[in-house]
């Protein structure tokens, strides 16, 4: 469809970008590996990171991700998809080598969005560099945090004026990115008022994670595997979060929470189509040079079914996460949340369905770490969770479709 023309800019970013991936990213995998196993440290910054980090930005692909001139290219949803879609192939490399991680690039947008200047100076100004990583800190391990009106760290306000602090107290778990090793700033929902309206209640905060009262408990692993940049559980206990640390002003972090969320949801979204083309790849090399029975894998009927299904399914997700940043760009985020929603759905279980096939096709091989595909599974797995469950996106999209029937008769 015309409407989703790949602008010329963002046509040569990403021949760029897939010449990076040939020459640099692919080859960096496998001394990504070995850094890692010799280091002994699951949240080890192993030196190939920054060397690709250099390259990257030598080339300009770097903070492709921002829609804002001054701190990236300037792109549009609809330019950077494809972007996201080609690092997500190499997952664990990618993303951070370009600058385009999450969740640092949705702090960085809410930075830039509602910081003031000493948090642009202090924080966002590094993160754009590439020299510090950062936290969100949503998620509680004793409520249903899907529905993020749960929220119950207390942040109570003392004093008034230039000396007025607020107090949190509570514990927040699967803050990912608190454990890699240049972390030093997180960005903390909680409860300010909890006797106001129910979306007025939240506000969030910039934190540093060395504040006095902020413990990192520890490491969660997915699925048995620790991730290098950490999913971790925090205590707060009366950390002192001075009042210019709101972001926004109080009450204001739902508000800060949907905002940060749909561009968030959107990447996570094509990087699983990336993910998904590389498995398929994977896939259909393993069937062509695998014999069994006499004659090689991809001659058996369900495994060329496979792939068509595979191609088939990946083109259809890909169409409706286009379709989606092209709104996003032209109408806003909030006329496109139902497609938000459906992408955040239908991606991960794309993904997931092209690796559990490509893991089969592969054998034992396949669940081991000799091949990339079961730990991106375990991952794409996360995200039917994460940036909200299916049933929650699955709920949202109903109730505007009930509300297209309801609204004529009333």
């Amino acid at each position: 469809m015309p409407m989703f023309d790949i602008s010329e800019r963002a046509e040569r970013i990403r021949a760029d970008l897939l010449e990076f991936m040939d020459t640099h990213v692919y080859p960096a995998e496998p001394v990504y590996e070995q850094q890692m196993r010799e280091s002994g440290d699951p949240h080890f910054h192993p030196p190939i990171i920054e060397e690709l980090k250099a390259e990257a930005r030598r080339r300009g692909l770097w903070n492709l991700f921002h829609p804002h001139p001054s701190s990236g290219v300037g792109l549009t949803n609809l330019e950077y998809a494809p972007l996201a879609e080609v690092m997500g192939r190499s997952p664990h490399l990618a993303p951070e080598a370009c600058n385009c991680n999450a969740p640092d690039t949705g702090n960085m947008e809410v930075l830039e969005l509602f910081g003031t200047d000493e948090h642009k100076a202090k924080y966002l100004a590094p993160l754009l560099d590439g020299t510090m990583r950062s936290a969100f800190a949503m998620t509680e391990p004793a409520v249903a945090s899907s529905d993020a009106t749960n929220i119950e760290m207390s942040m109570v306000r003392e004093g008034e004026g230039a000396d007025a602090v607020y107090v949190l107290n509570g514990r927040k778990w699967f803050a990912s990115n608190a454990l890699h090793k240049n972390c030093k700033v997180m960005i903390v929902m909680g409860k300010t008022d909890p006797s106001a309206q129910v979306h007025r209640q939240q506000s969030m905060m910039v934190v540093p994670i060395d504040a006095p009262g902020v413990t990192v408990l520890r490491g969660l692993p997915v699925y048995g595997y620790q991730d290098r940049e950490g999913h971790a559980e925090i205590d707060f206990a009366d950390v002192r979060v001075p009042a210019e640390d709101v972001l926004k002003g109080e009450g204001e972090g739902f508000a800060i929470s949907q905002a940060r969320l749909g561009p968030g949801r959107i990447h996570h979204c094509m990087r699983m189509v990336g993910m998904a083309e590389r498995a398929l790849d994977l896939l259909c090399e393993r069937a062509l040079h695998r014999v069994t029975f006499g004659k090689p894998i991809a001659e058996n009927a369900n495994i060329q079914d496979w792939i068509a299904e595979a191609r088939i399914e990946i083109e259809m997700v890909r169409l409706l996460t286009l379709k989606a940043a092209h709104m996003m760009d032209t109408v806003g985020n909030k006329a496109a949340r139902t497609e938000i929603a459906a992408i955040k759905v239908a991606a991960p279980q794309m993904a997931l369905k092209v690796l559990d096939r490509a893991v089969q096709v592969h054998g034992a091989g396949g669940v081991t770490d000799d091949f990339p595909l079961a730990r991106t599974w375990a991952g794409v797995r996360t995200l039917r969770l994460a940036d909200g469950p299916d049933e929650v996106h699955k709920r949202a999209i109903a109730r505007q479709e009930l509300r297209r029937h309801r609204e004529p008769r009333a």
